[in-house]
């Protein structure tokens, strides 16, 4: 431990347990699991953290009822199957001194019945804004079932060599969280009405659990510290209801969060959040209670989390996207490395991947849920040096070369412009993405710590990499601006959209990497439906231009439903006065107007004073030089150069390459 975070590095009593740091992992899903079990993919997942530093994990909510069932990837903490996966994670775990939580759980209404084929269960029939599915009010019966789930949940947990149960559910808006709250429990029974009633499930469970963990095993509650929406549970009523829940004697820890599905922005909002966003209300759930208080809220770095222990605004630094991000935060911070972290960049490709029903992904760290076969620190030195030459300083060149010089190989780094960091550096240049020049900034860092040479403003040519023995060739791409939509196929690669050619029409990214004067009004064309379309629109935006955006989709940006930010977004992009015109395509653009085509009407529309028409249409591989030199040595073409898509897969493809030469 270093002297820089003494409360961060010290012991703490946890129940019968004592963690030997502040350094709390909390849950969070990770769809590693395969038939409702654990796996091998697991077991390196959590232990690479408990090596990492993290004192406590909480492993990701498991169902304690198949009511309880948003995708197949979801473990069953209610399956007695569990016991022999607990024993295995918990034996790898406890080899590094960290303690092992399991998190049972219930979400209530915010889920379908898709998956399952069986009807959501409810509190009361009121539908959730997210899923719209019509619950089952639940009944006597019903609350008998749940409460038996948590038991046979904190009974296997027991069997299976774990450290303790938190017991899930008083958070995010689930089903404990329903039955709490007066504006989604309307219930006139003994689980309705008054607070000890609305309660009383609650109790019942916590009860059930002790039962079975007994005196000698850690058992705490996930709950909020504030609902943050009208009618919901705020930070006096939350810090009421831990006082009662502490008073029963039955928990020894309290872990906090924020909101539910009515804005899933409070529970993990997007960069840019301001960090620790959720500790003012914890602070206040904290004072009413003697109990150890795990506080979390986007904290990614040792000094603010040292400064929050310090001012009492919680107990435990709980972190999920941050050790998603760098494994080894907590090893990194005490012992005198904080500068080498991989920074949380608030991104949520993390919620991308589960979105998509992939495994745990971070946008820039490649070995995230695949520890297996991407171990950060296993990378195995070359059997033979070889002089490697890689072309393109983005963060595809950049992860490439670092691998490269680690593993032994002499690099040498070919970059065109002034600059390292390559199109990440111009998203950065917009307010809300300016975190993710964390991501190059430490690539950059972690490279110049190695022996490679870095050759800026220097484009290399075929004749430039005879002397090599391989090449990765990470060009990146240029930006396309013709115009045409993926509606219009037959013309993708004929003539441009009649005006695309004039002077005022360009790629975002060339308009974001060049600064041009701003005009009074522009136009975003968006194809693509990703980030970058509100991105451009933020940009020219906040220099001052009033933005038509225009798209052929139904919506802005639809591709922000998976990081779950799209309403965050589109809020912004309107508070700026961002305008909106979708299912429209572009017919015409001349030196001062463009001319729209509603889809499905075919009536058109001429807006007047458009000083810049940005194009969002995707972009062309710079492979010329891959193609060049194809056959004459050892290649691998990488990330955009390869076809232009995600920042997680130019970082990715340049590792692998990076580890086959």
């Amino acid at each position: 431990m270093t002297s820089d975070y003494p409360l961060l590095g010290s012991p703490l009593k946890l129940g019968p347990r004592t963690a030997r740091n502040r350094i709390w992992m909390t849950a969070h899903a990770t769809l590693l699991v395969k038939d409702h079990l654990f796996t091998q993919e697991h077991i390196a997942y959590y232990t690479a953290r408990a090596r990492g530093g993290a004192a406590v994990i909480t492993m990701e909510a498991m169902a304690a009822h198949p009511t309880t069932q948003p995708y197949k990837g979801k473990a069953f903490a209610f399956d007695p199957r569990m016991v022999p996966e607990y024993q295995k994670l918990a034996d790898a775990v406890h080899e590094h001194g960290t303690l092992l939580l399991s998190q049972p759980w219930h979400r209530g209404r915010q889920t379908n019945g898709v998956t399952n084929g069986l009807p959501v269960w409810a509190p009361s029939s009121i539908p959730c804004g997210v899923y719209r599915e019509m619950p089952h009010v639940m009944t006597g019966k019903d609350i008998a079932e749940i409460i038996e789930g948590y038991r046979l949940s904190a009974k296997y947990s027991r069997e299976g060599g774990l450290d303790g149960v938190e017991v899930h559910g008083m958070s995010h808006g689930y089903l404990l969280n329903q039955f709490l709250s007066p504006a989604t429990n309307t219930r006139s029974d003994a689980y309705g009405g008054t607070l000890e009633d609305r309660m009383r499930i609650v109790v019942e469970i916590l009860d059930a659990c002790r039962s079975e963990l007994g005196p000698d095993m850690i058992m705490g509650m996930r709950i909020n510290s504030d609902d943050g929406h009208e009618g919901g549970l705020r930070p006096d009523d939350w810090a009421e209801l831990a006082a009662r829940f502490e008073a029963t004697g039955l928990i020894d820890y309290l872990s906090m969060s924020h909101g539910t599905y009515i804005d899933r922005m409070k529970i993990y909002p997007t960069s840019p959040e301001e960090h620790g966003f959720q500790l003012d209300a914890t602070e206040t759930v904290r004072k009413a209670v003697s109990l150890p208080v795990v506080g979390v809220g986007r904290i990614v770095d040792p000094d603010e989390a040292e400064g929050y222990l310090r001012d009492g605004k919680l107990d435990f630094v709980g972190m999920a996207r941050q050790l998603i991000s760098d494994a080894d935060w907590g090893e990194k911070a005490l012992s005198g490395r904080r500068k080498q972290i991989r920074p949380c960049v608030g991104a949520n490709w993390c919620m991308s991947t589960i979105f998509a029903h992939a495994a745990i992904g971070c946008i820039h760290n490649p070995s995230a849920g695949r520890e297996l076969e991407l171990n950060e620190t296993d990378i195995g030195e070359t059997p033979a040096r070889k002089r490697v030459a890689v072309v393109g300083g983005g963060p595809a060149g950049l992860r490439a070369a670092w691998t490269l010089a680690r593993r032994g190989h002499a690099v040498t780094l070919f970059e065109a412009r002034e600059r390292l960091g390559g199109q990440v550096r111009w998203w950065a240049k917009a307010d809300s993405r300016r975190e993710l020049v964390g991501i190059v900034d430490f690539l950059e860092a972690r490279l110049r710590e190695t022996d490679a040479e870095i050759r800026l403003g220097t484009r290399a040519e075929a004749d430039t990499l005879k002397d090599f023995d391989a090449a990765v060739i990470a060009a990146g791409s240029t930006g396309l601006a013709h115009g045409w939509t993926m509606l219009r196929p037959e013309k993708w690669s004929g003539p441009a959209l009649p005006g695309a050619e004039l002077p005022h029409v360009m790629p975002y990214g060339r308009m974001l990497e060049t600064d041009p004067d701003i005009p009074a009004r522009a136009l975003v064309f968006d194809t693509m439906g990703g980030r970058q379309g509100a991105v451009t629109a933020e940009y020219l935006a906040r220099r001052g231009a009033v933005v038509e955006f225009v798209t052929q989709l139904g919506q802005p940006s639809p591709d922000l439903a998976s990081s779950r930010d799209w309403g965050k977004v589109h809020g912004m992009l309107r508070r700026l006065g961002v305008r909106f015109h979708v299912d429209r395509e572009l017919t015409e653009i001349t030196p001062d107007s463009v001319t729209l085509r509603d889809l499905y009407t075919g009536e058109t529309e001429t807006l007047q004073g458009i000083g810049m028409v940005v194009m969002v249409q995707g972009g062309t591989a710079n492979d010329a030089l891959f193609h060049a030199l194809d056959g004459k040595m050892e290649l691998h073409l990488v990330g955009d150069a390869m076809a232009p898509r995600r920042v997680n897969d130019a970082i990715k493809e340049g590792e692998l390459a990076a580890r086959q030469i």
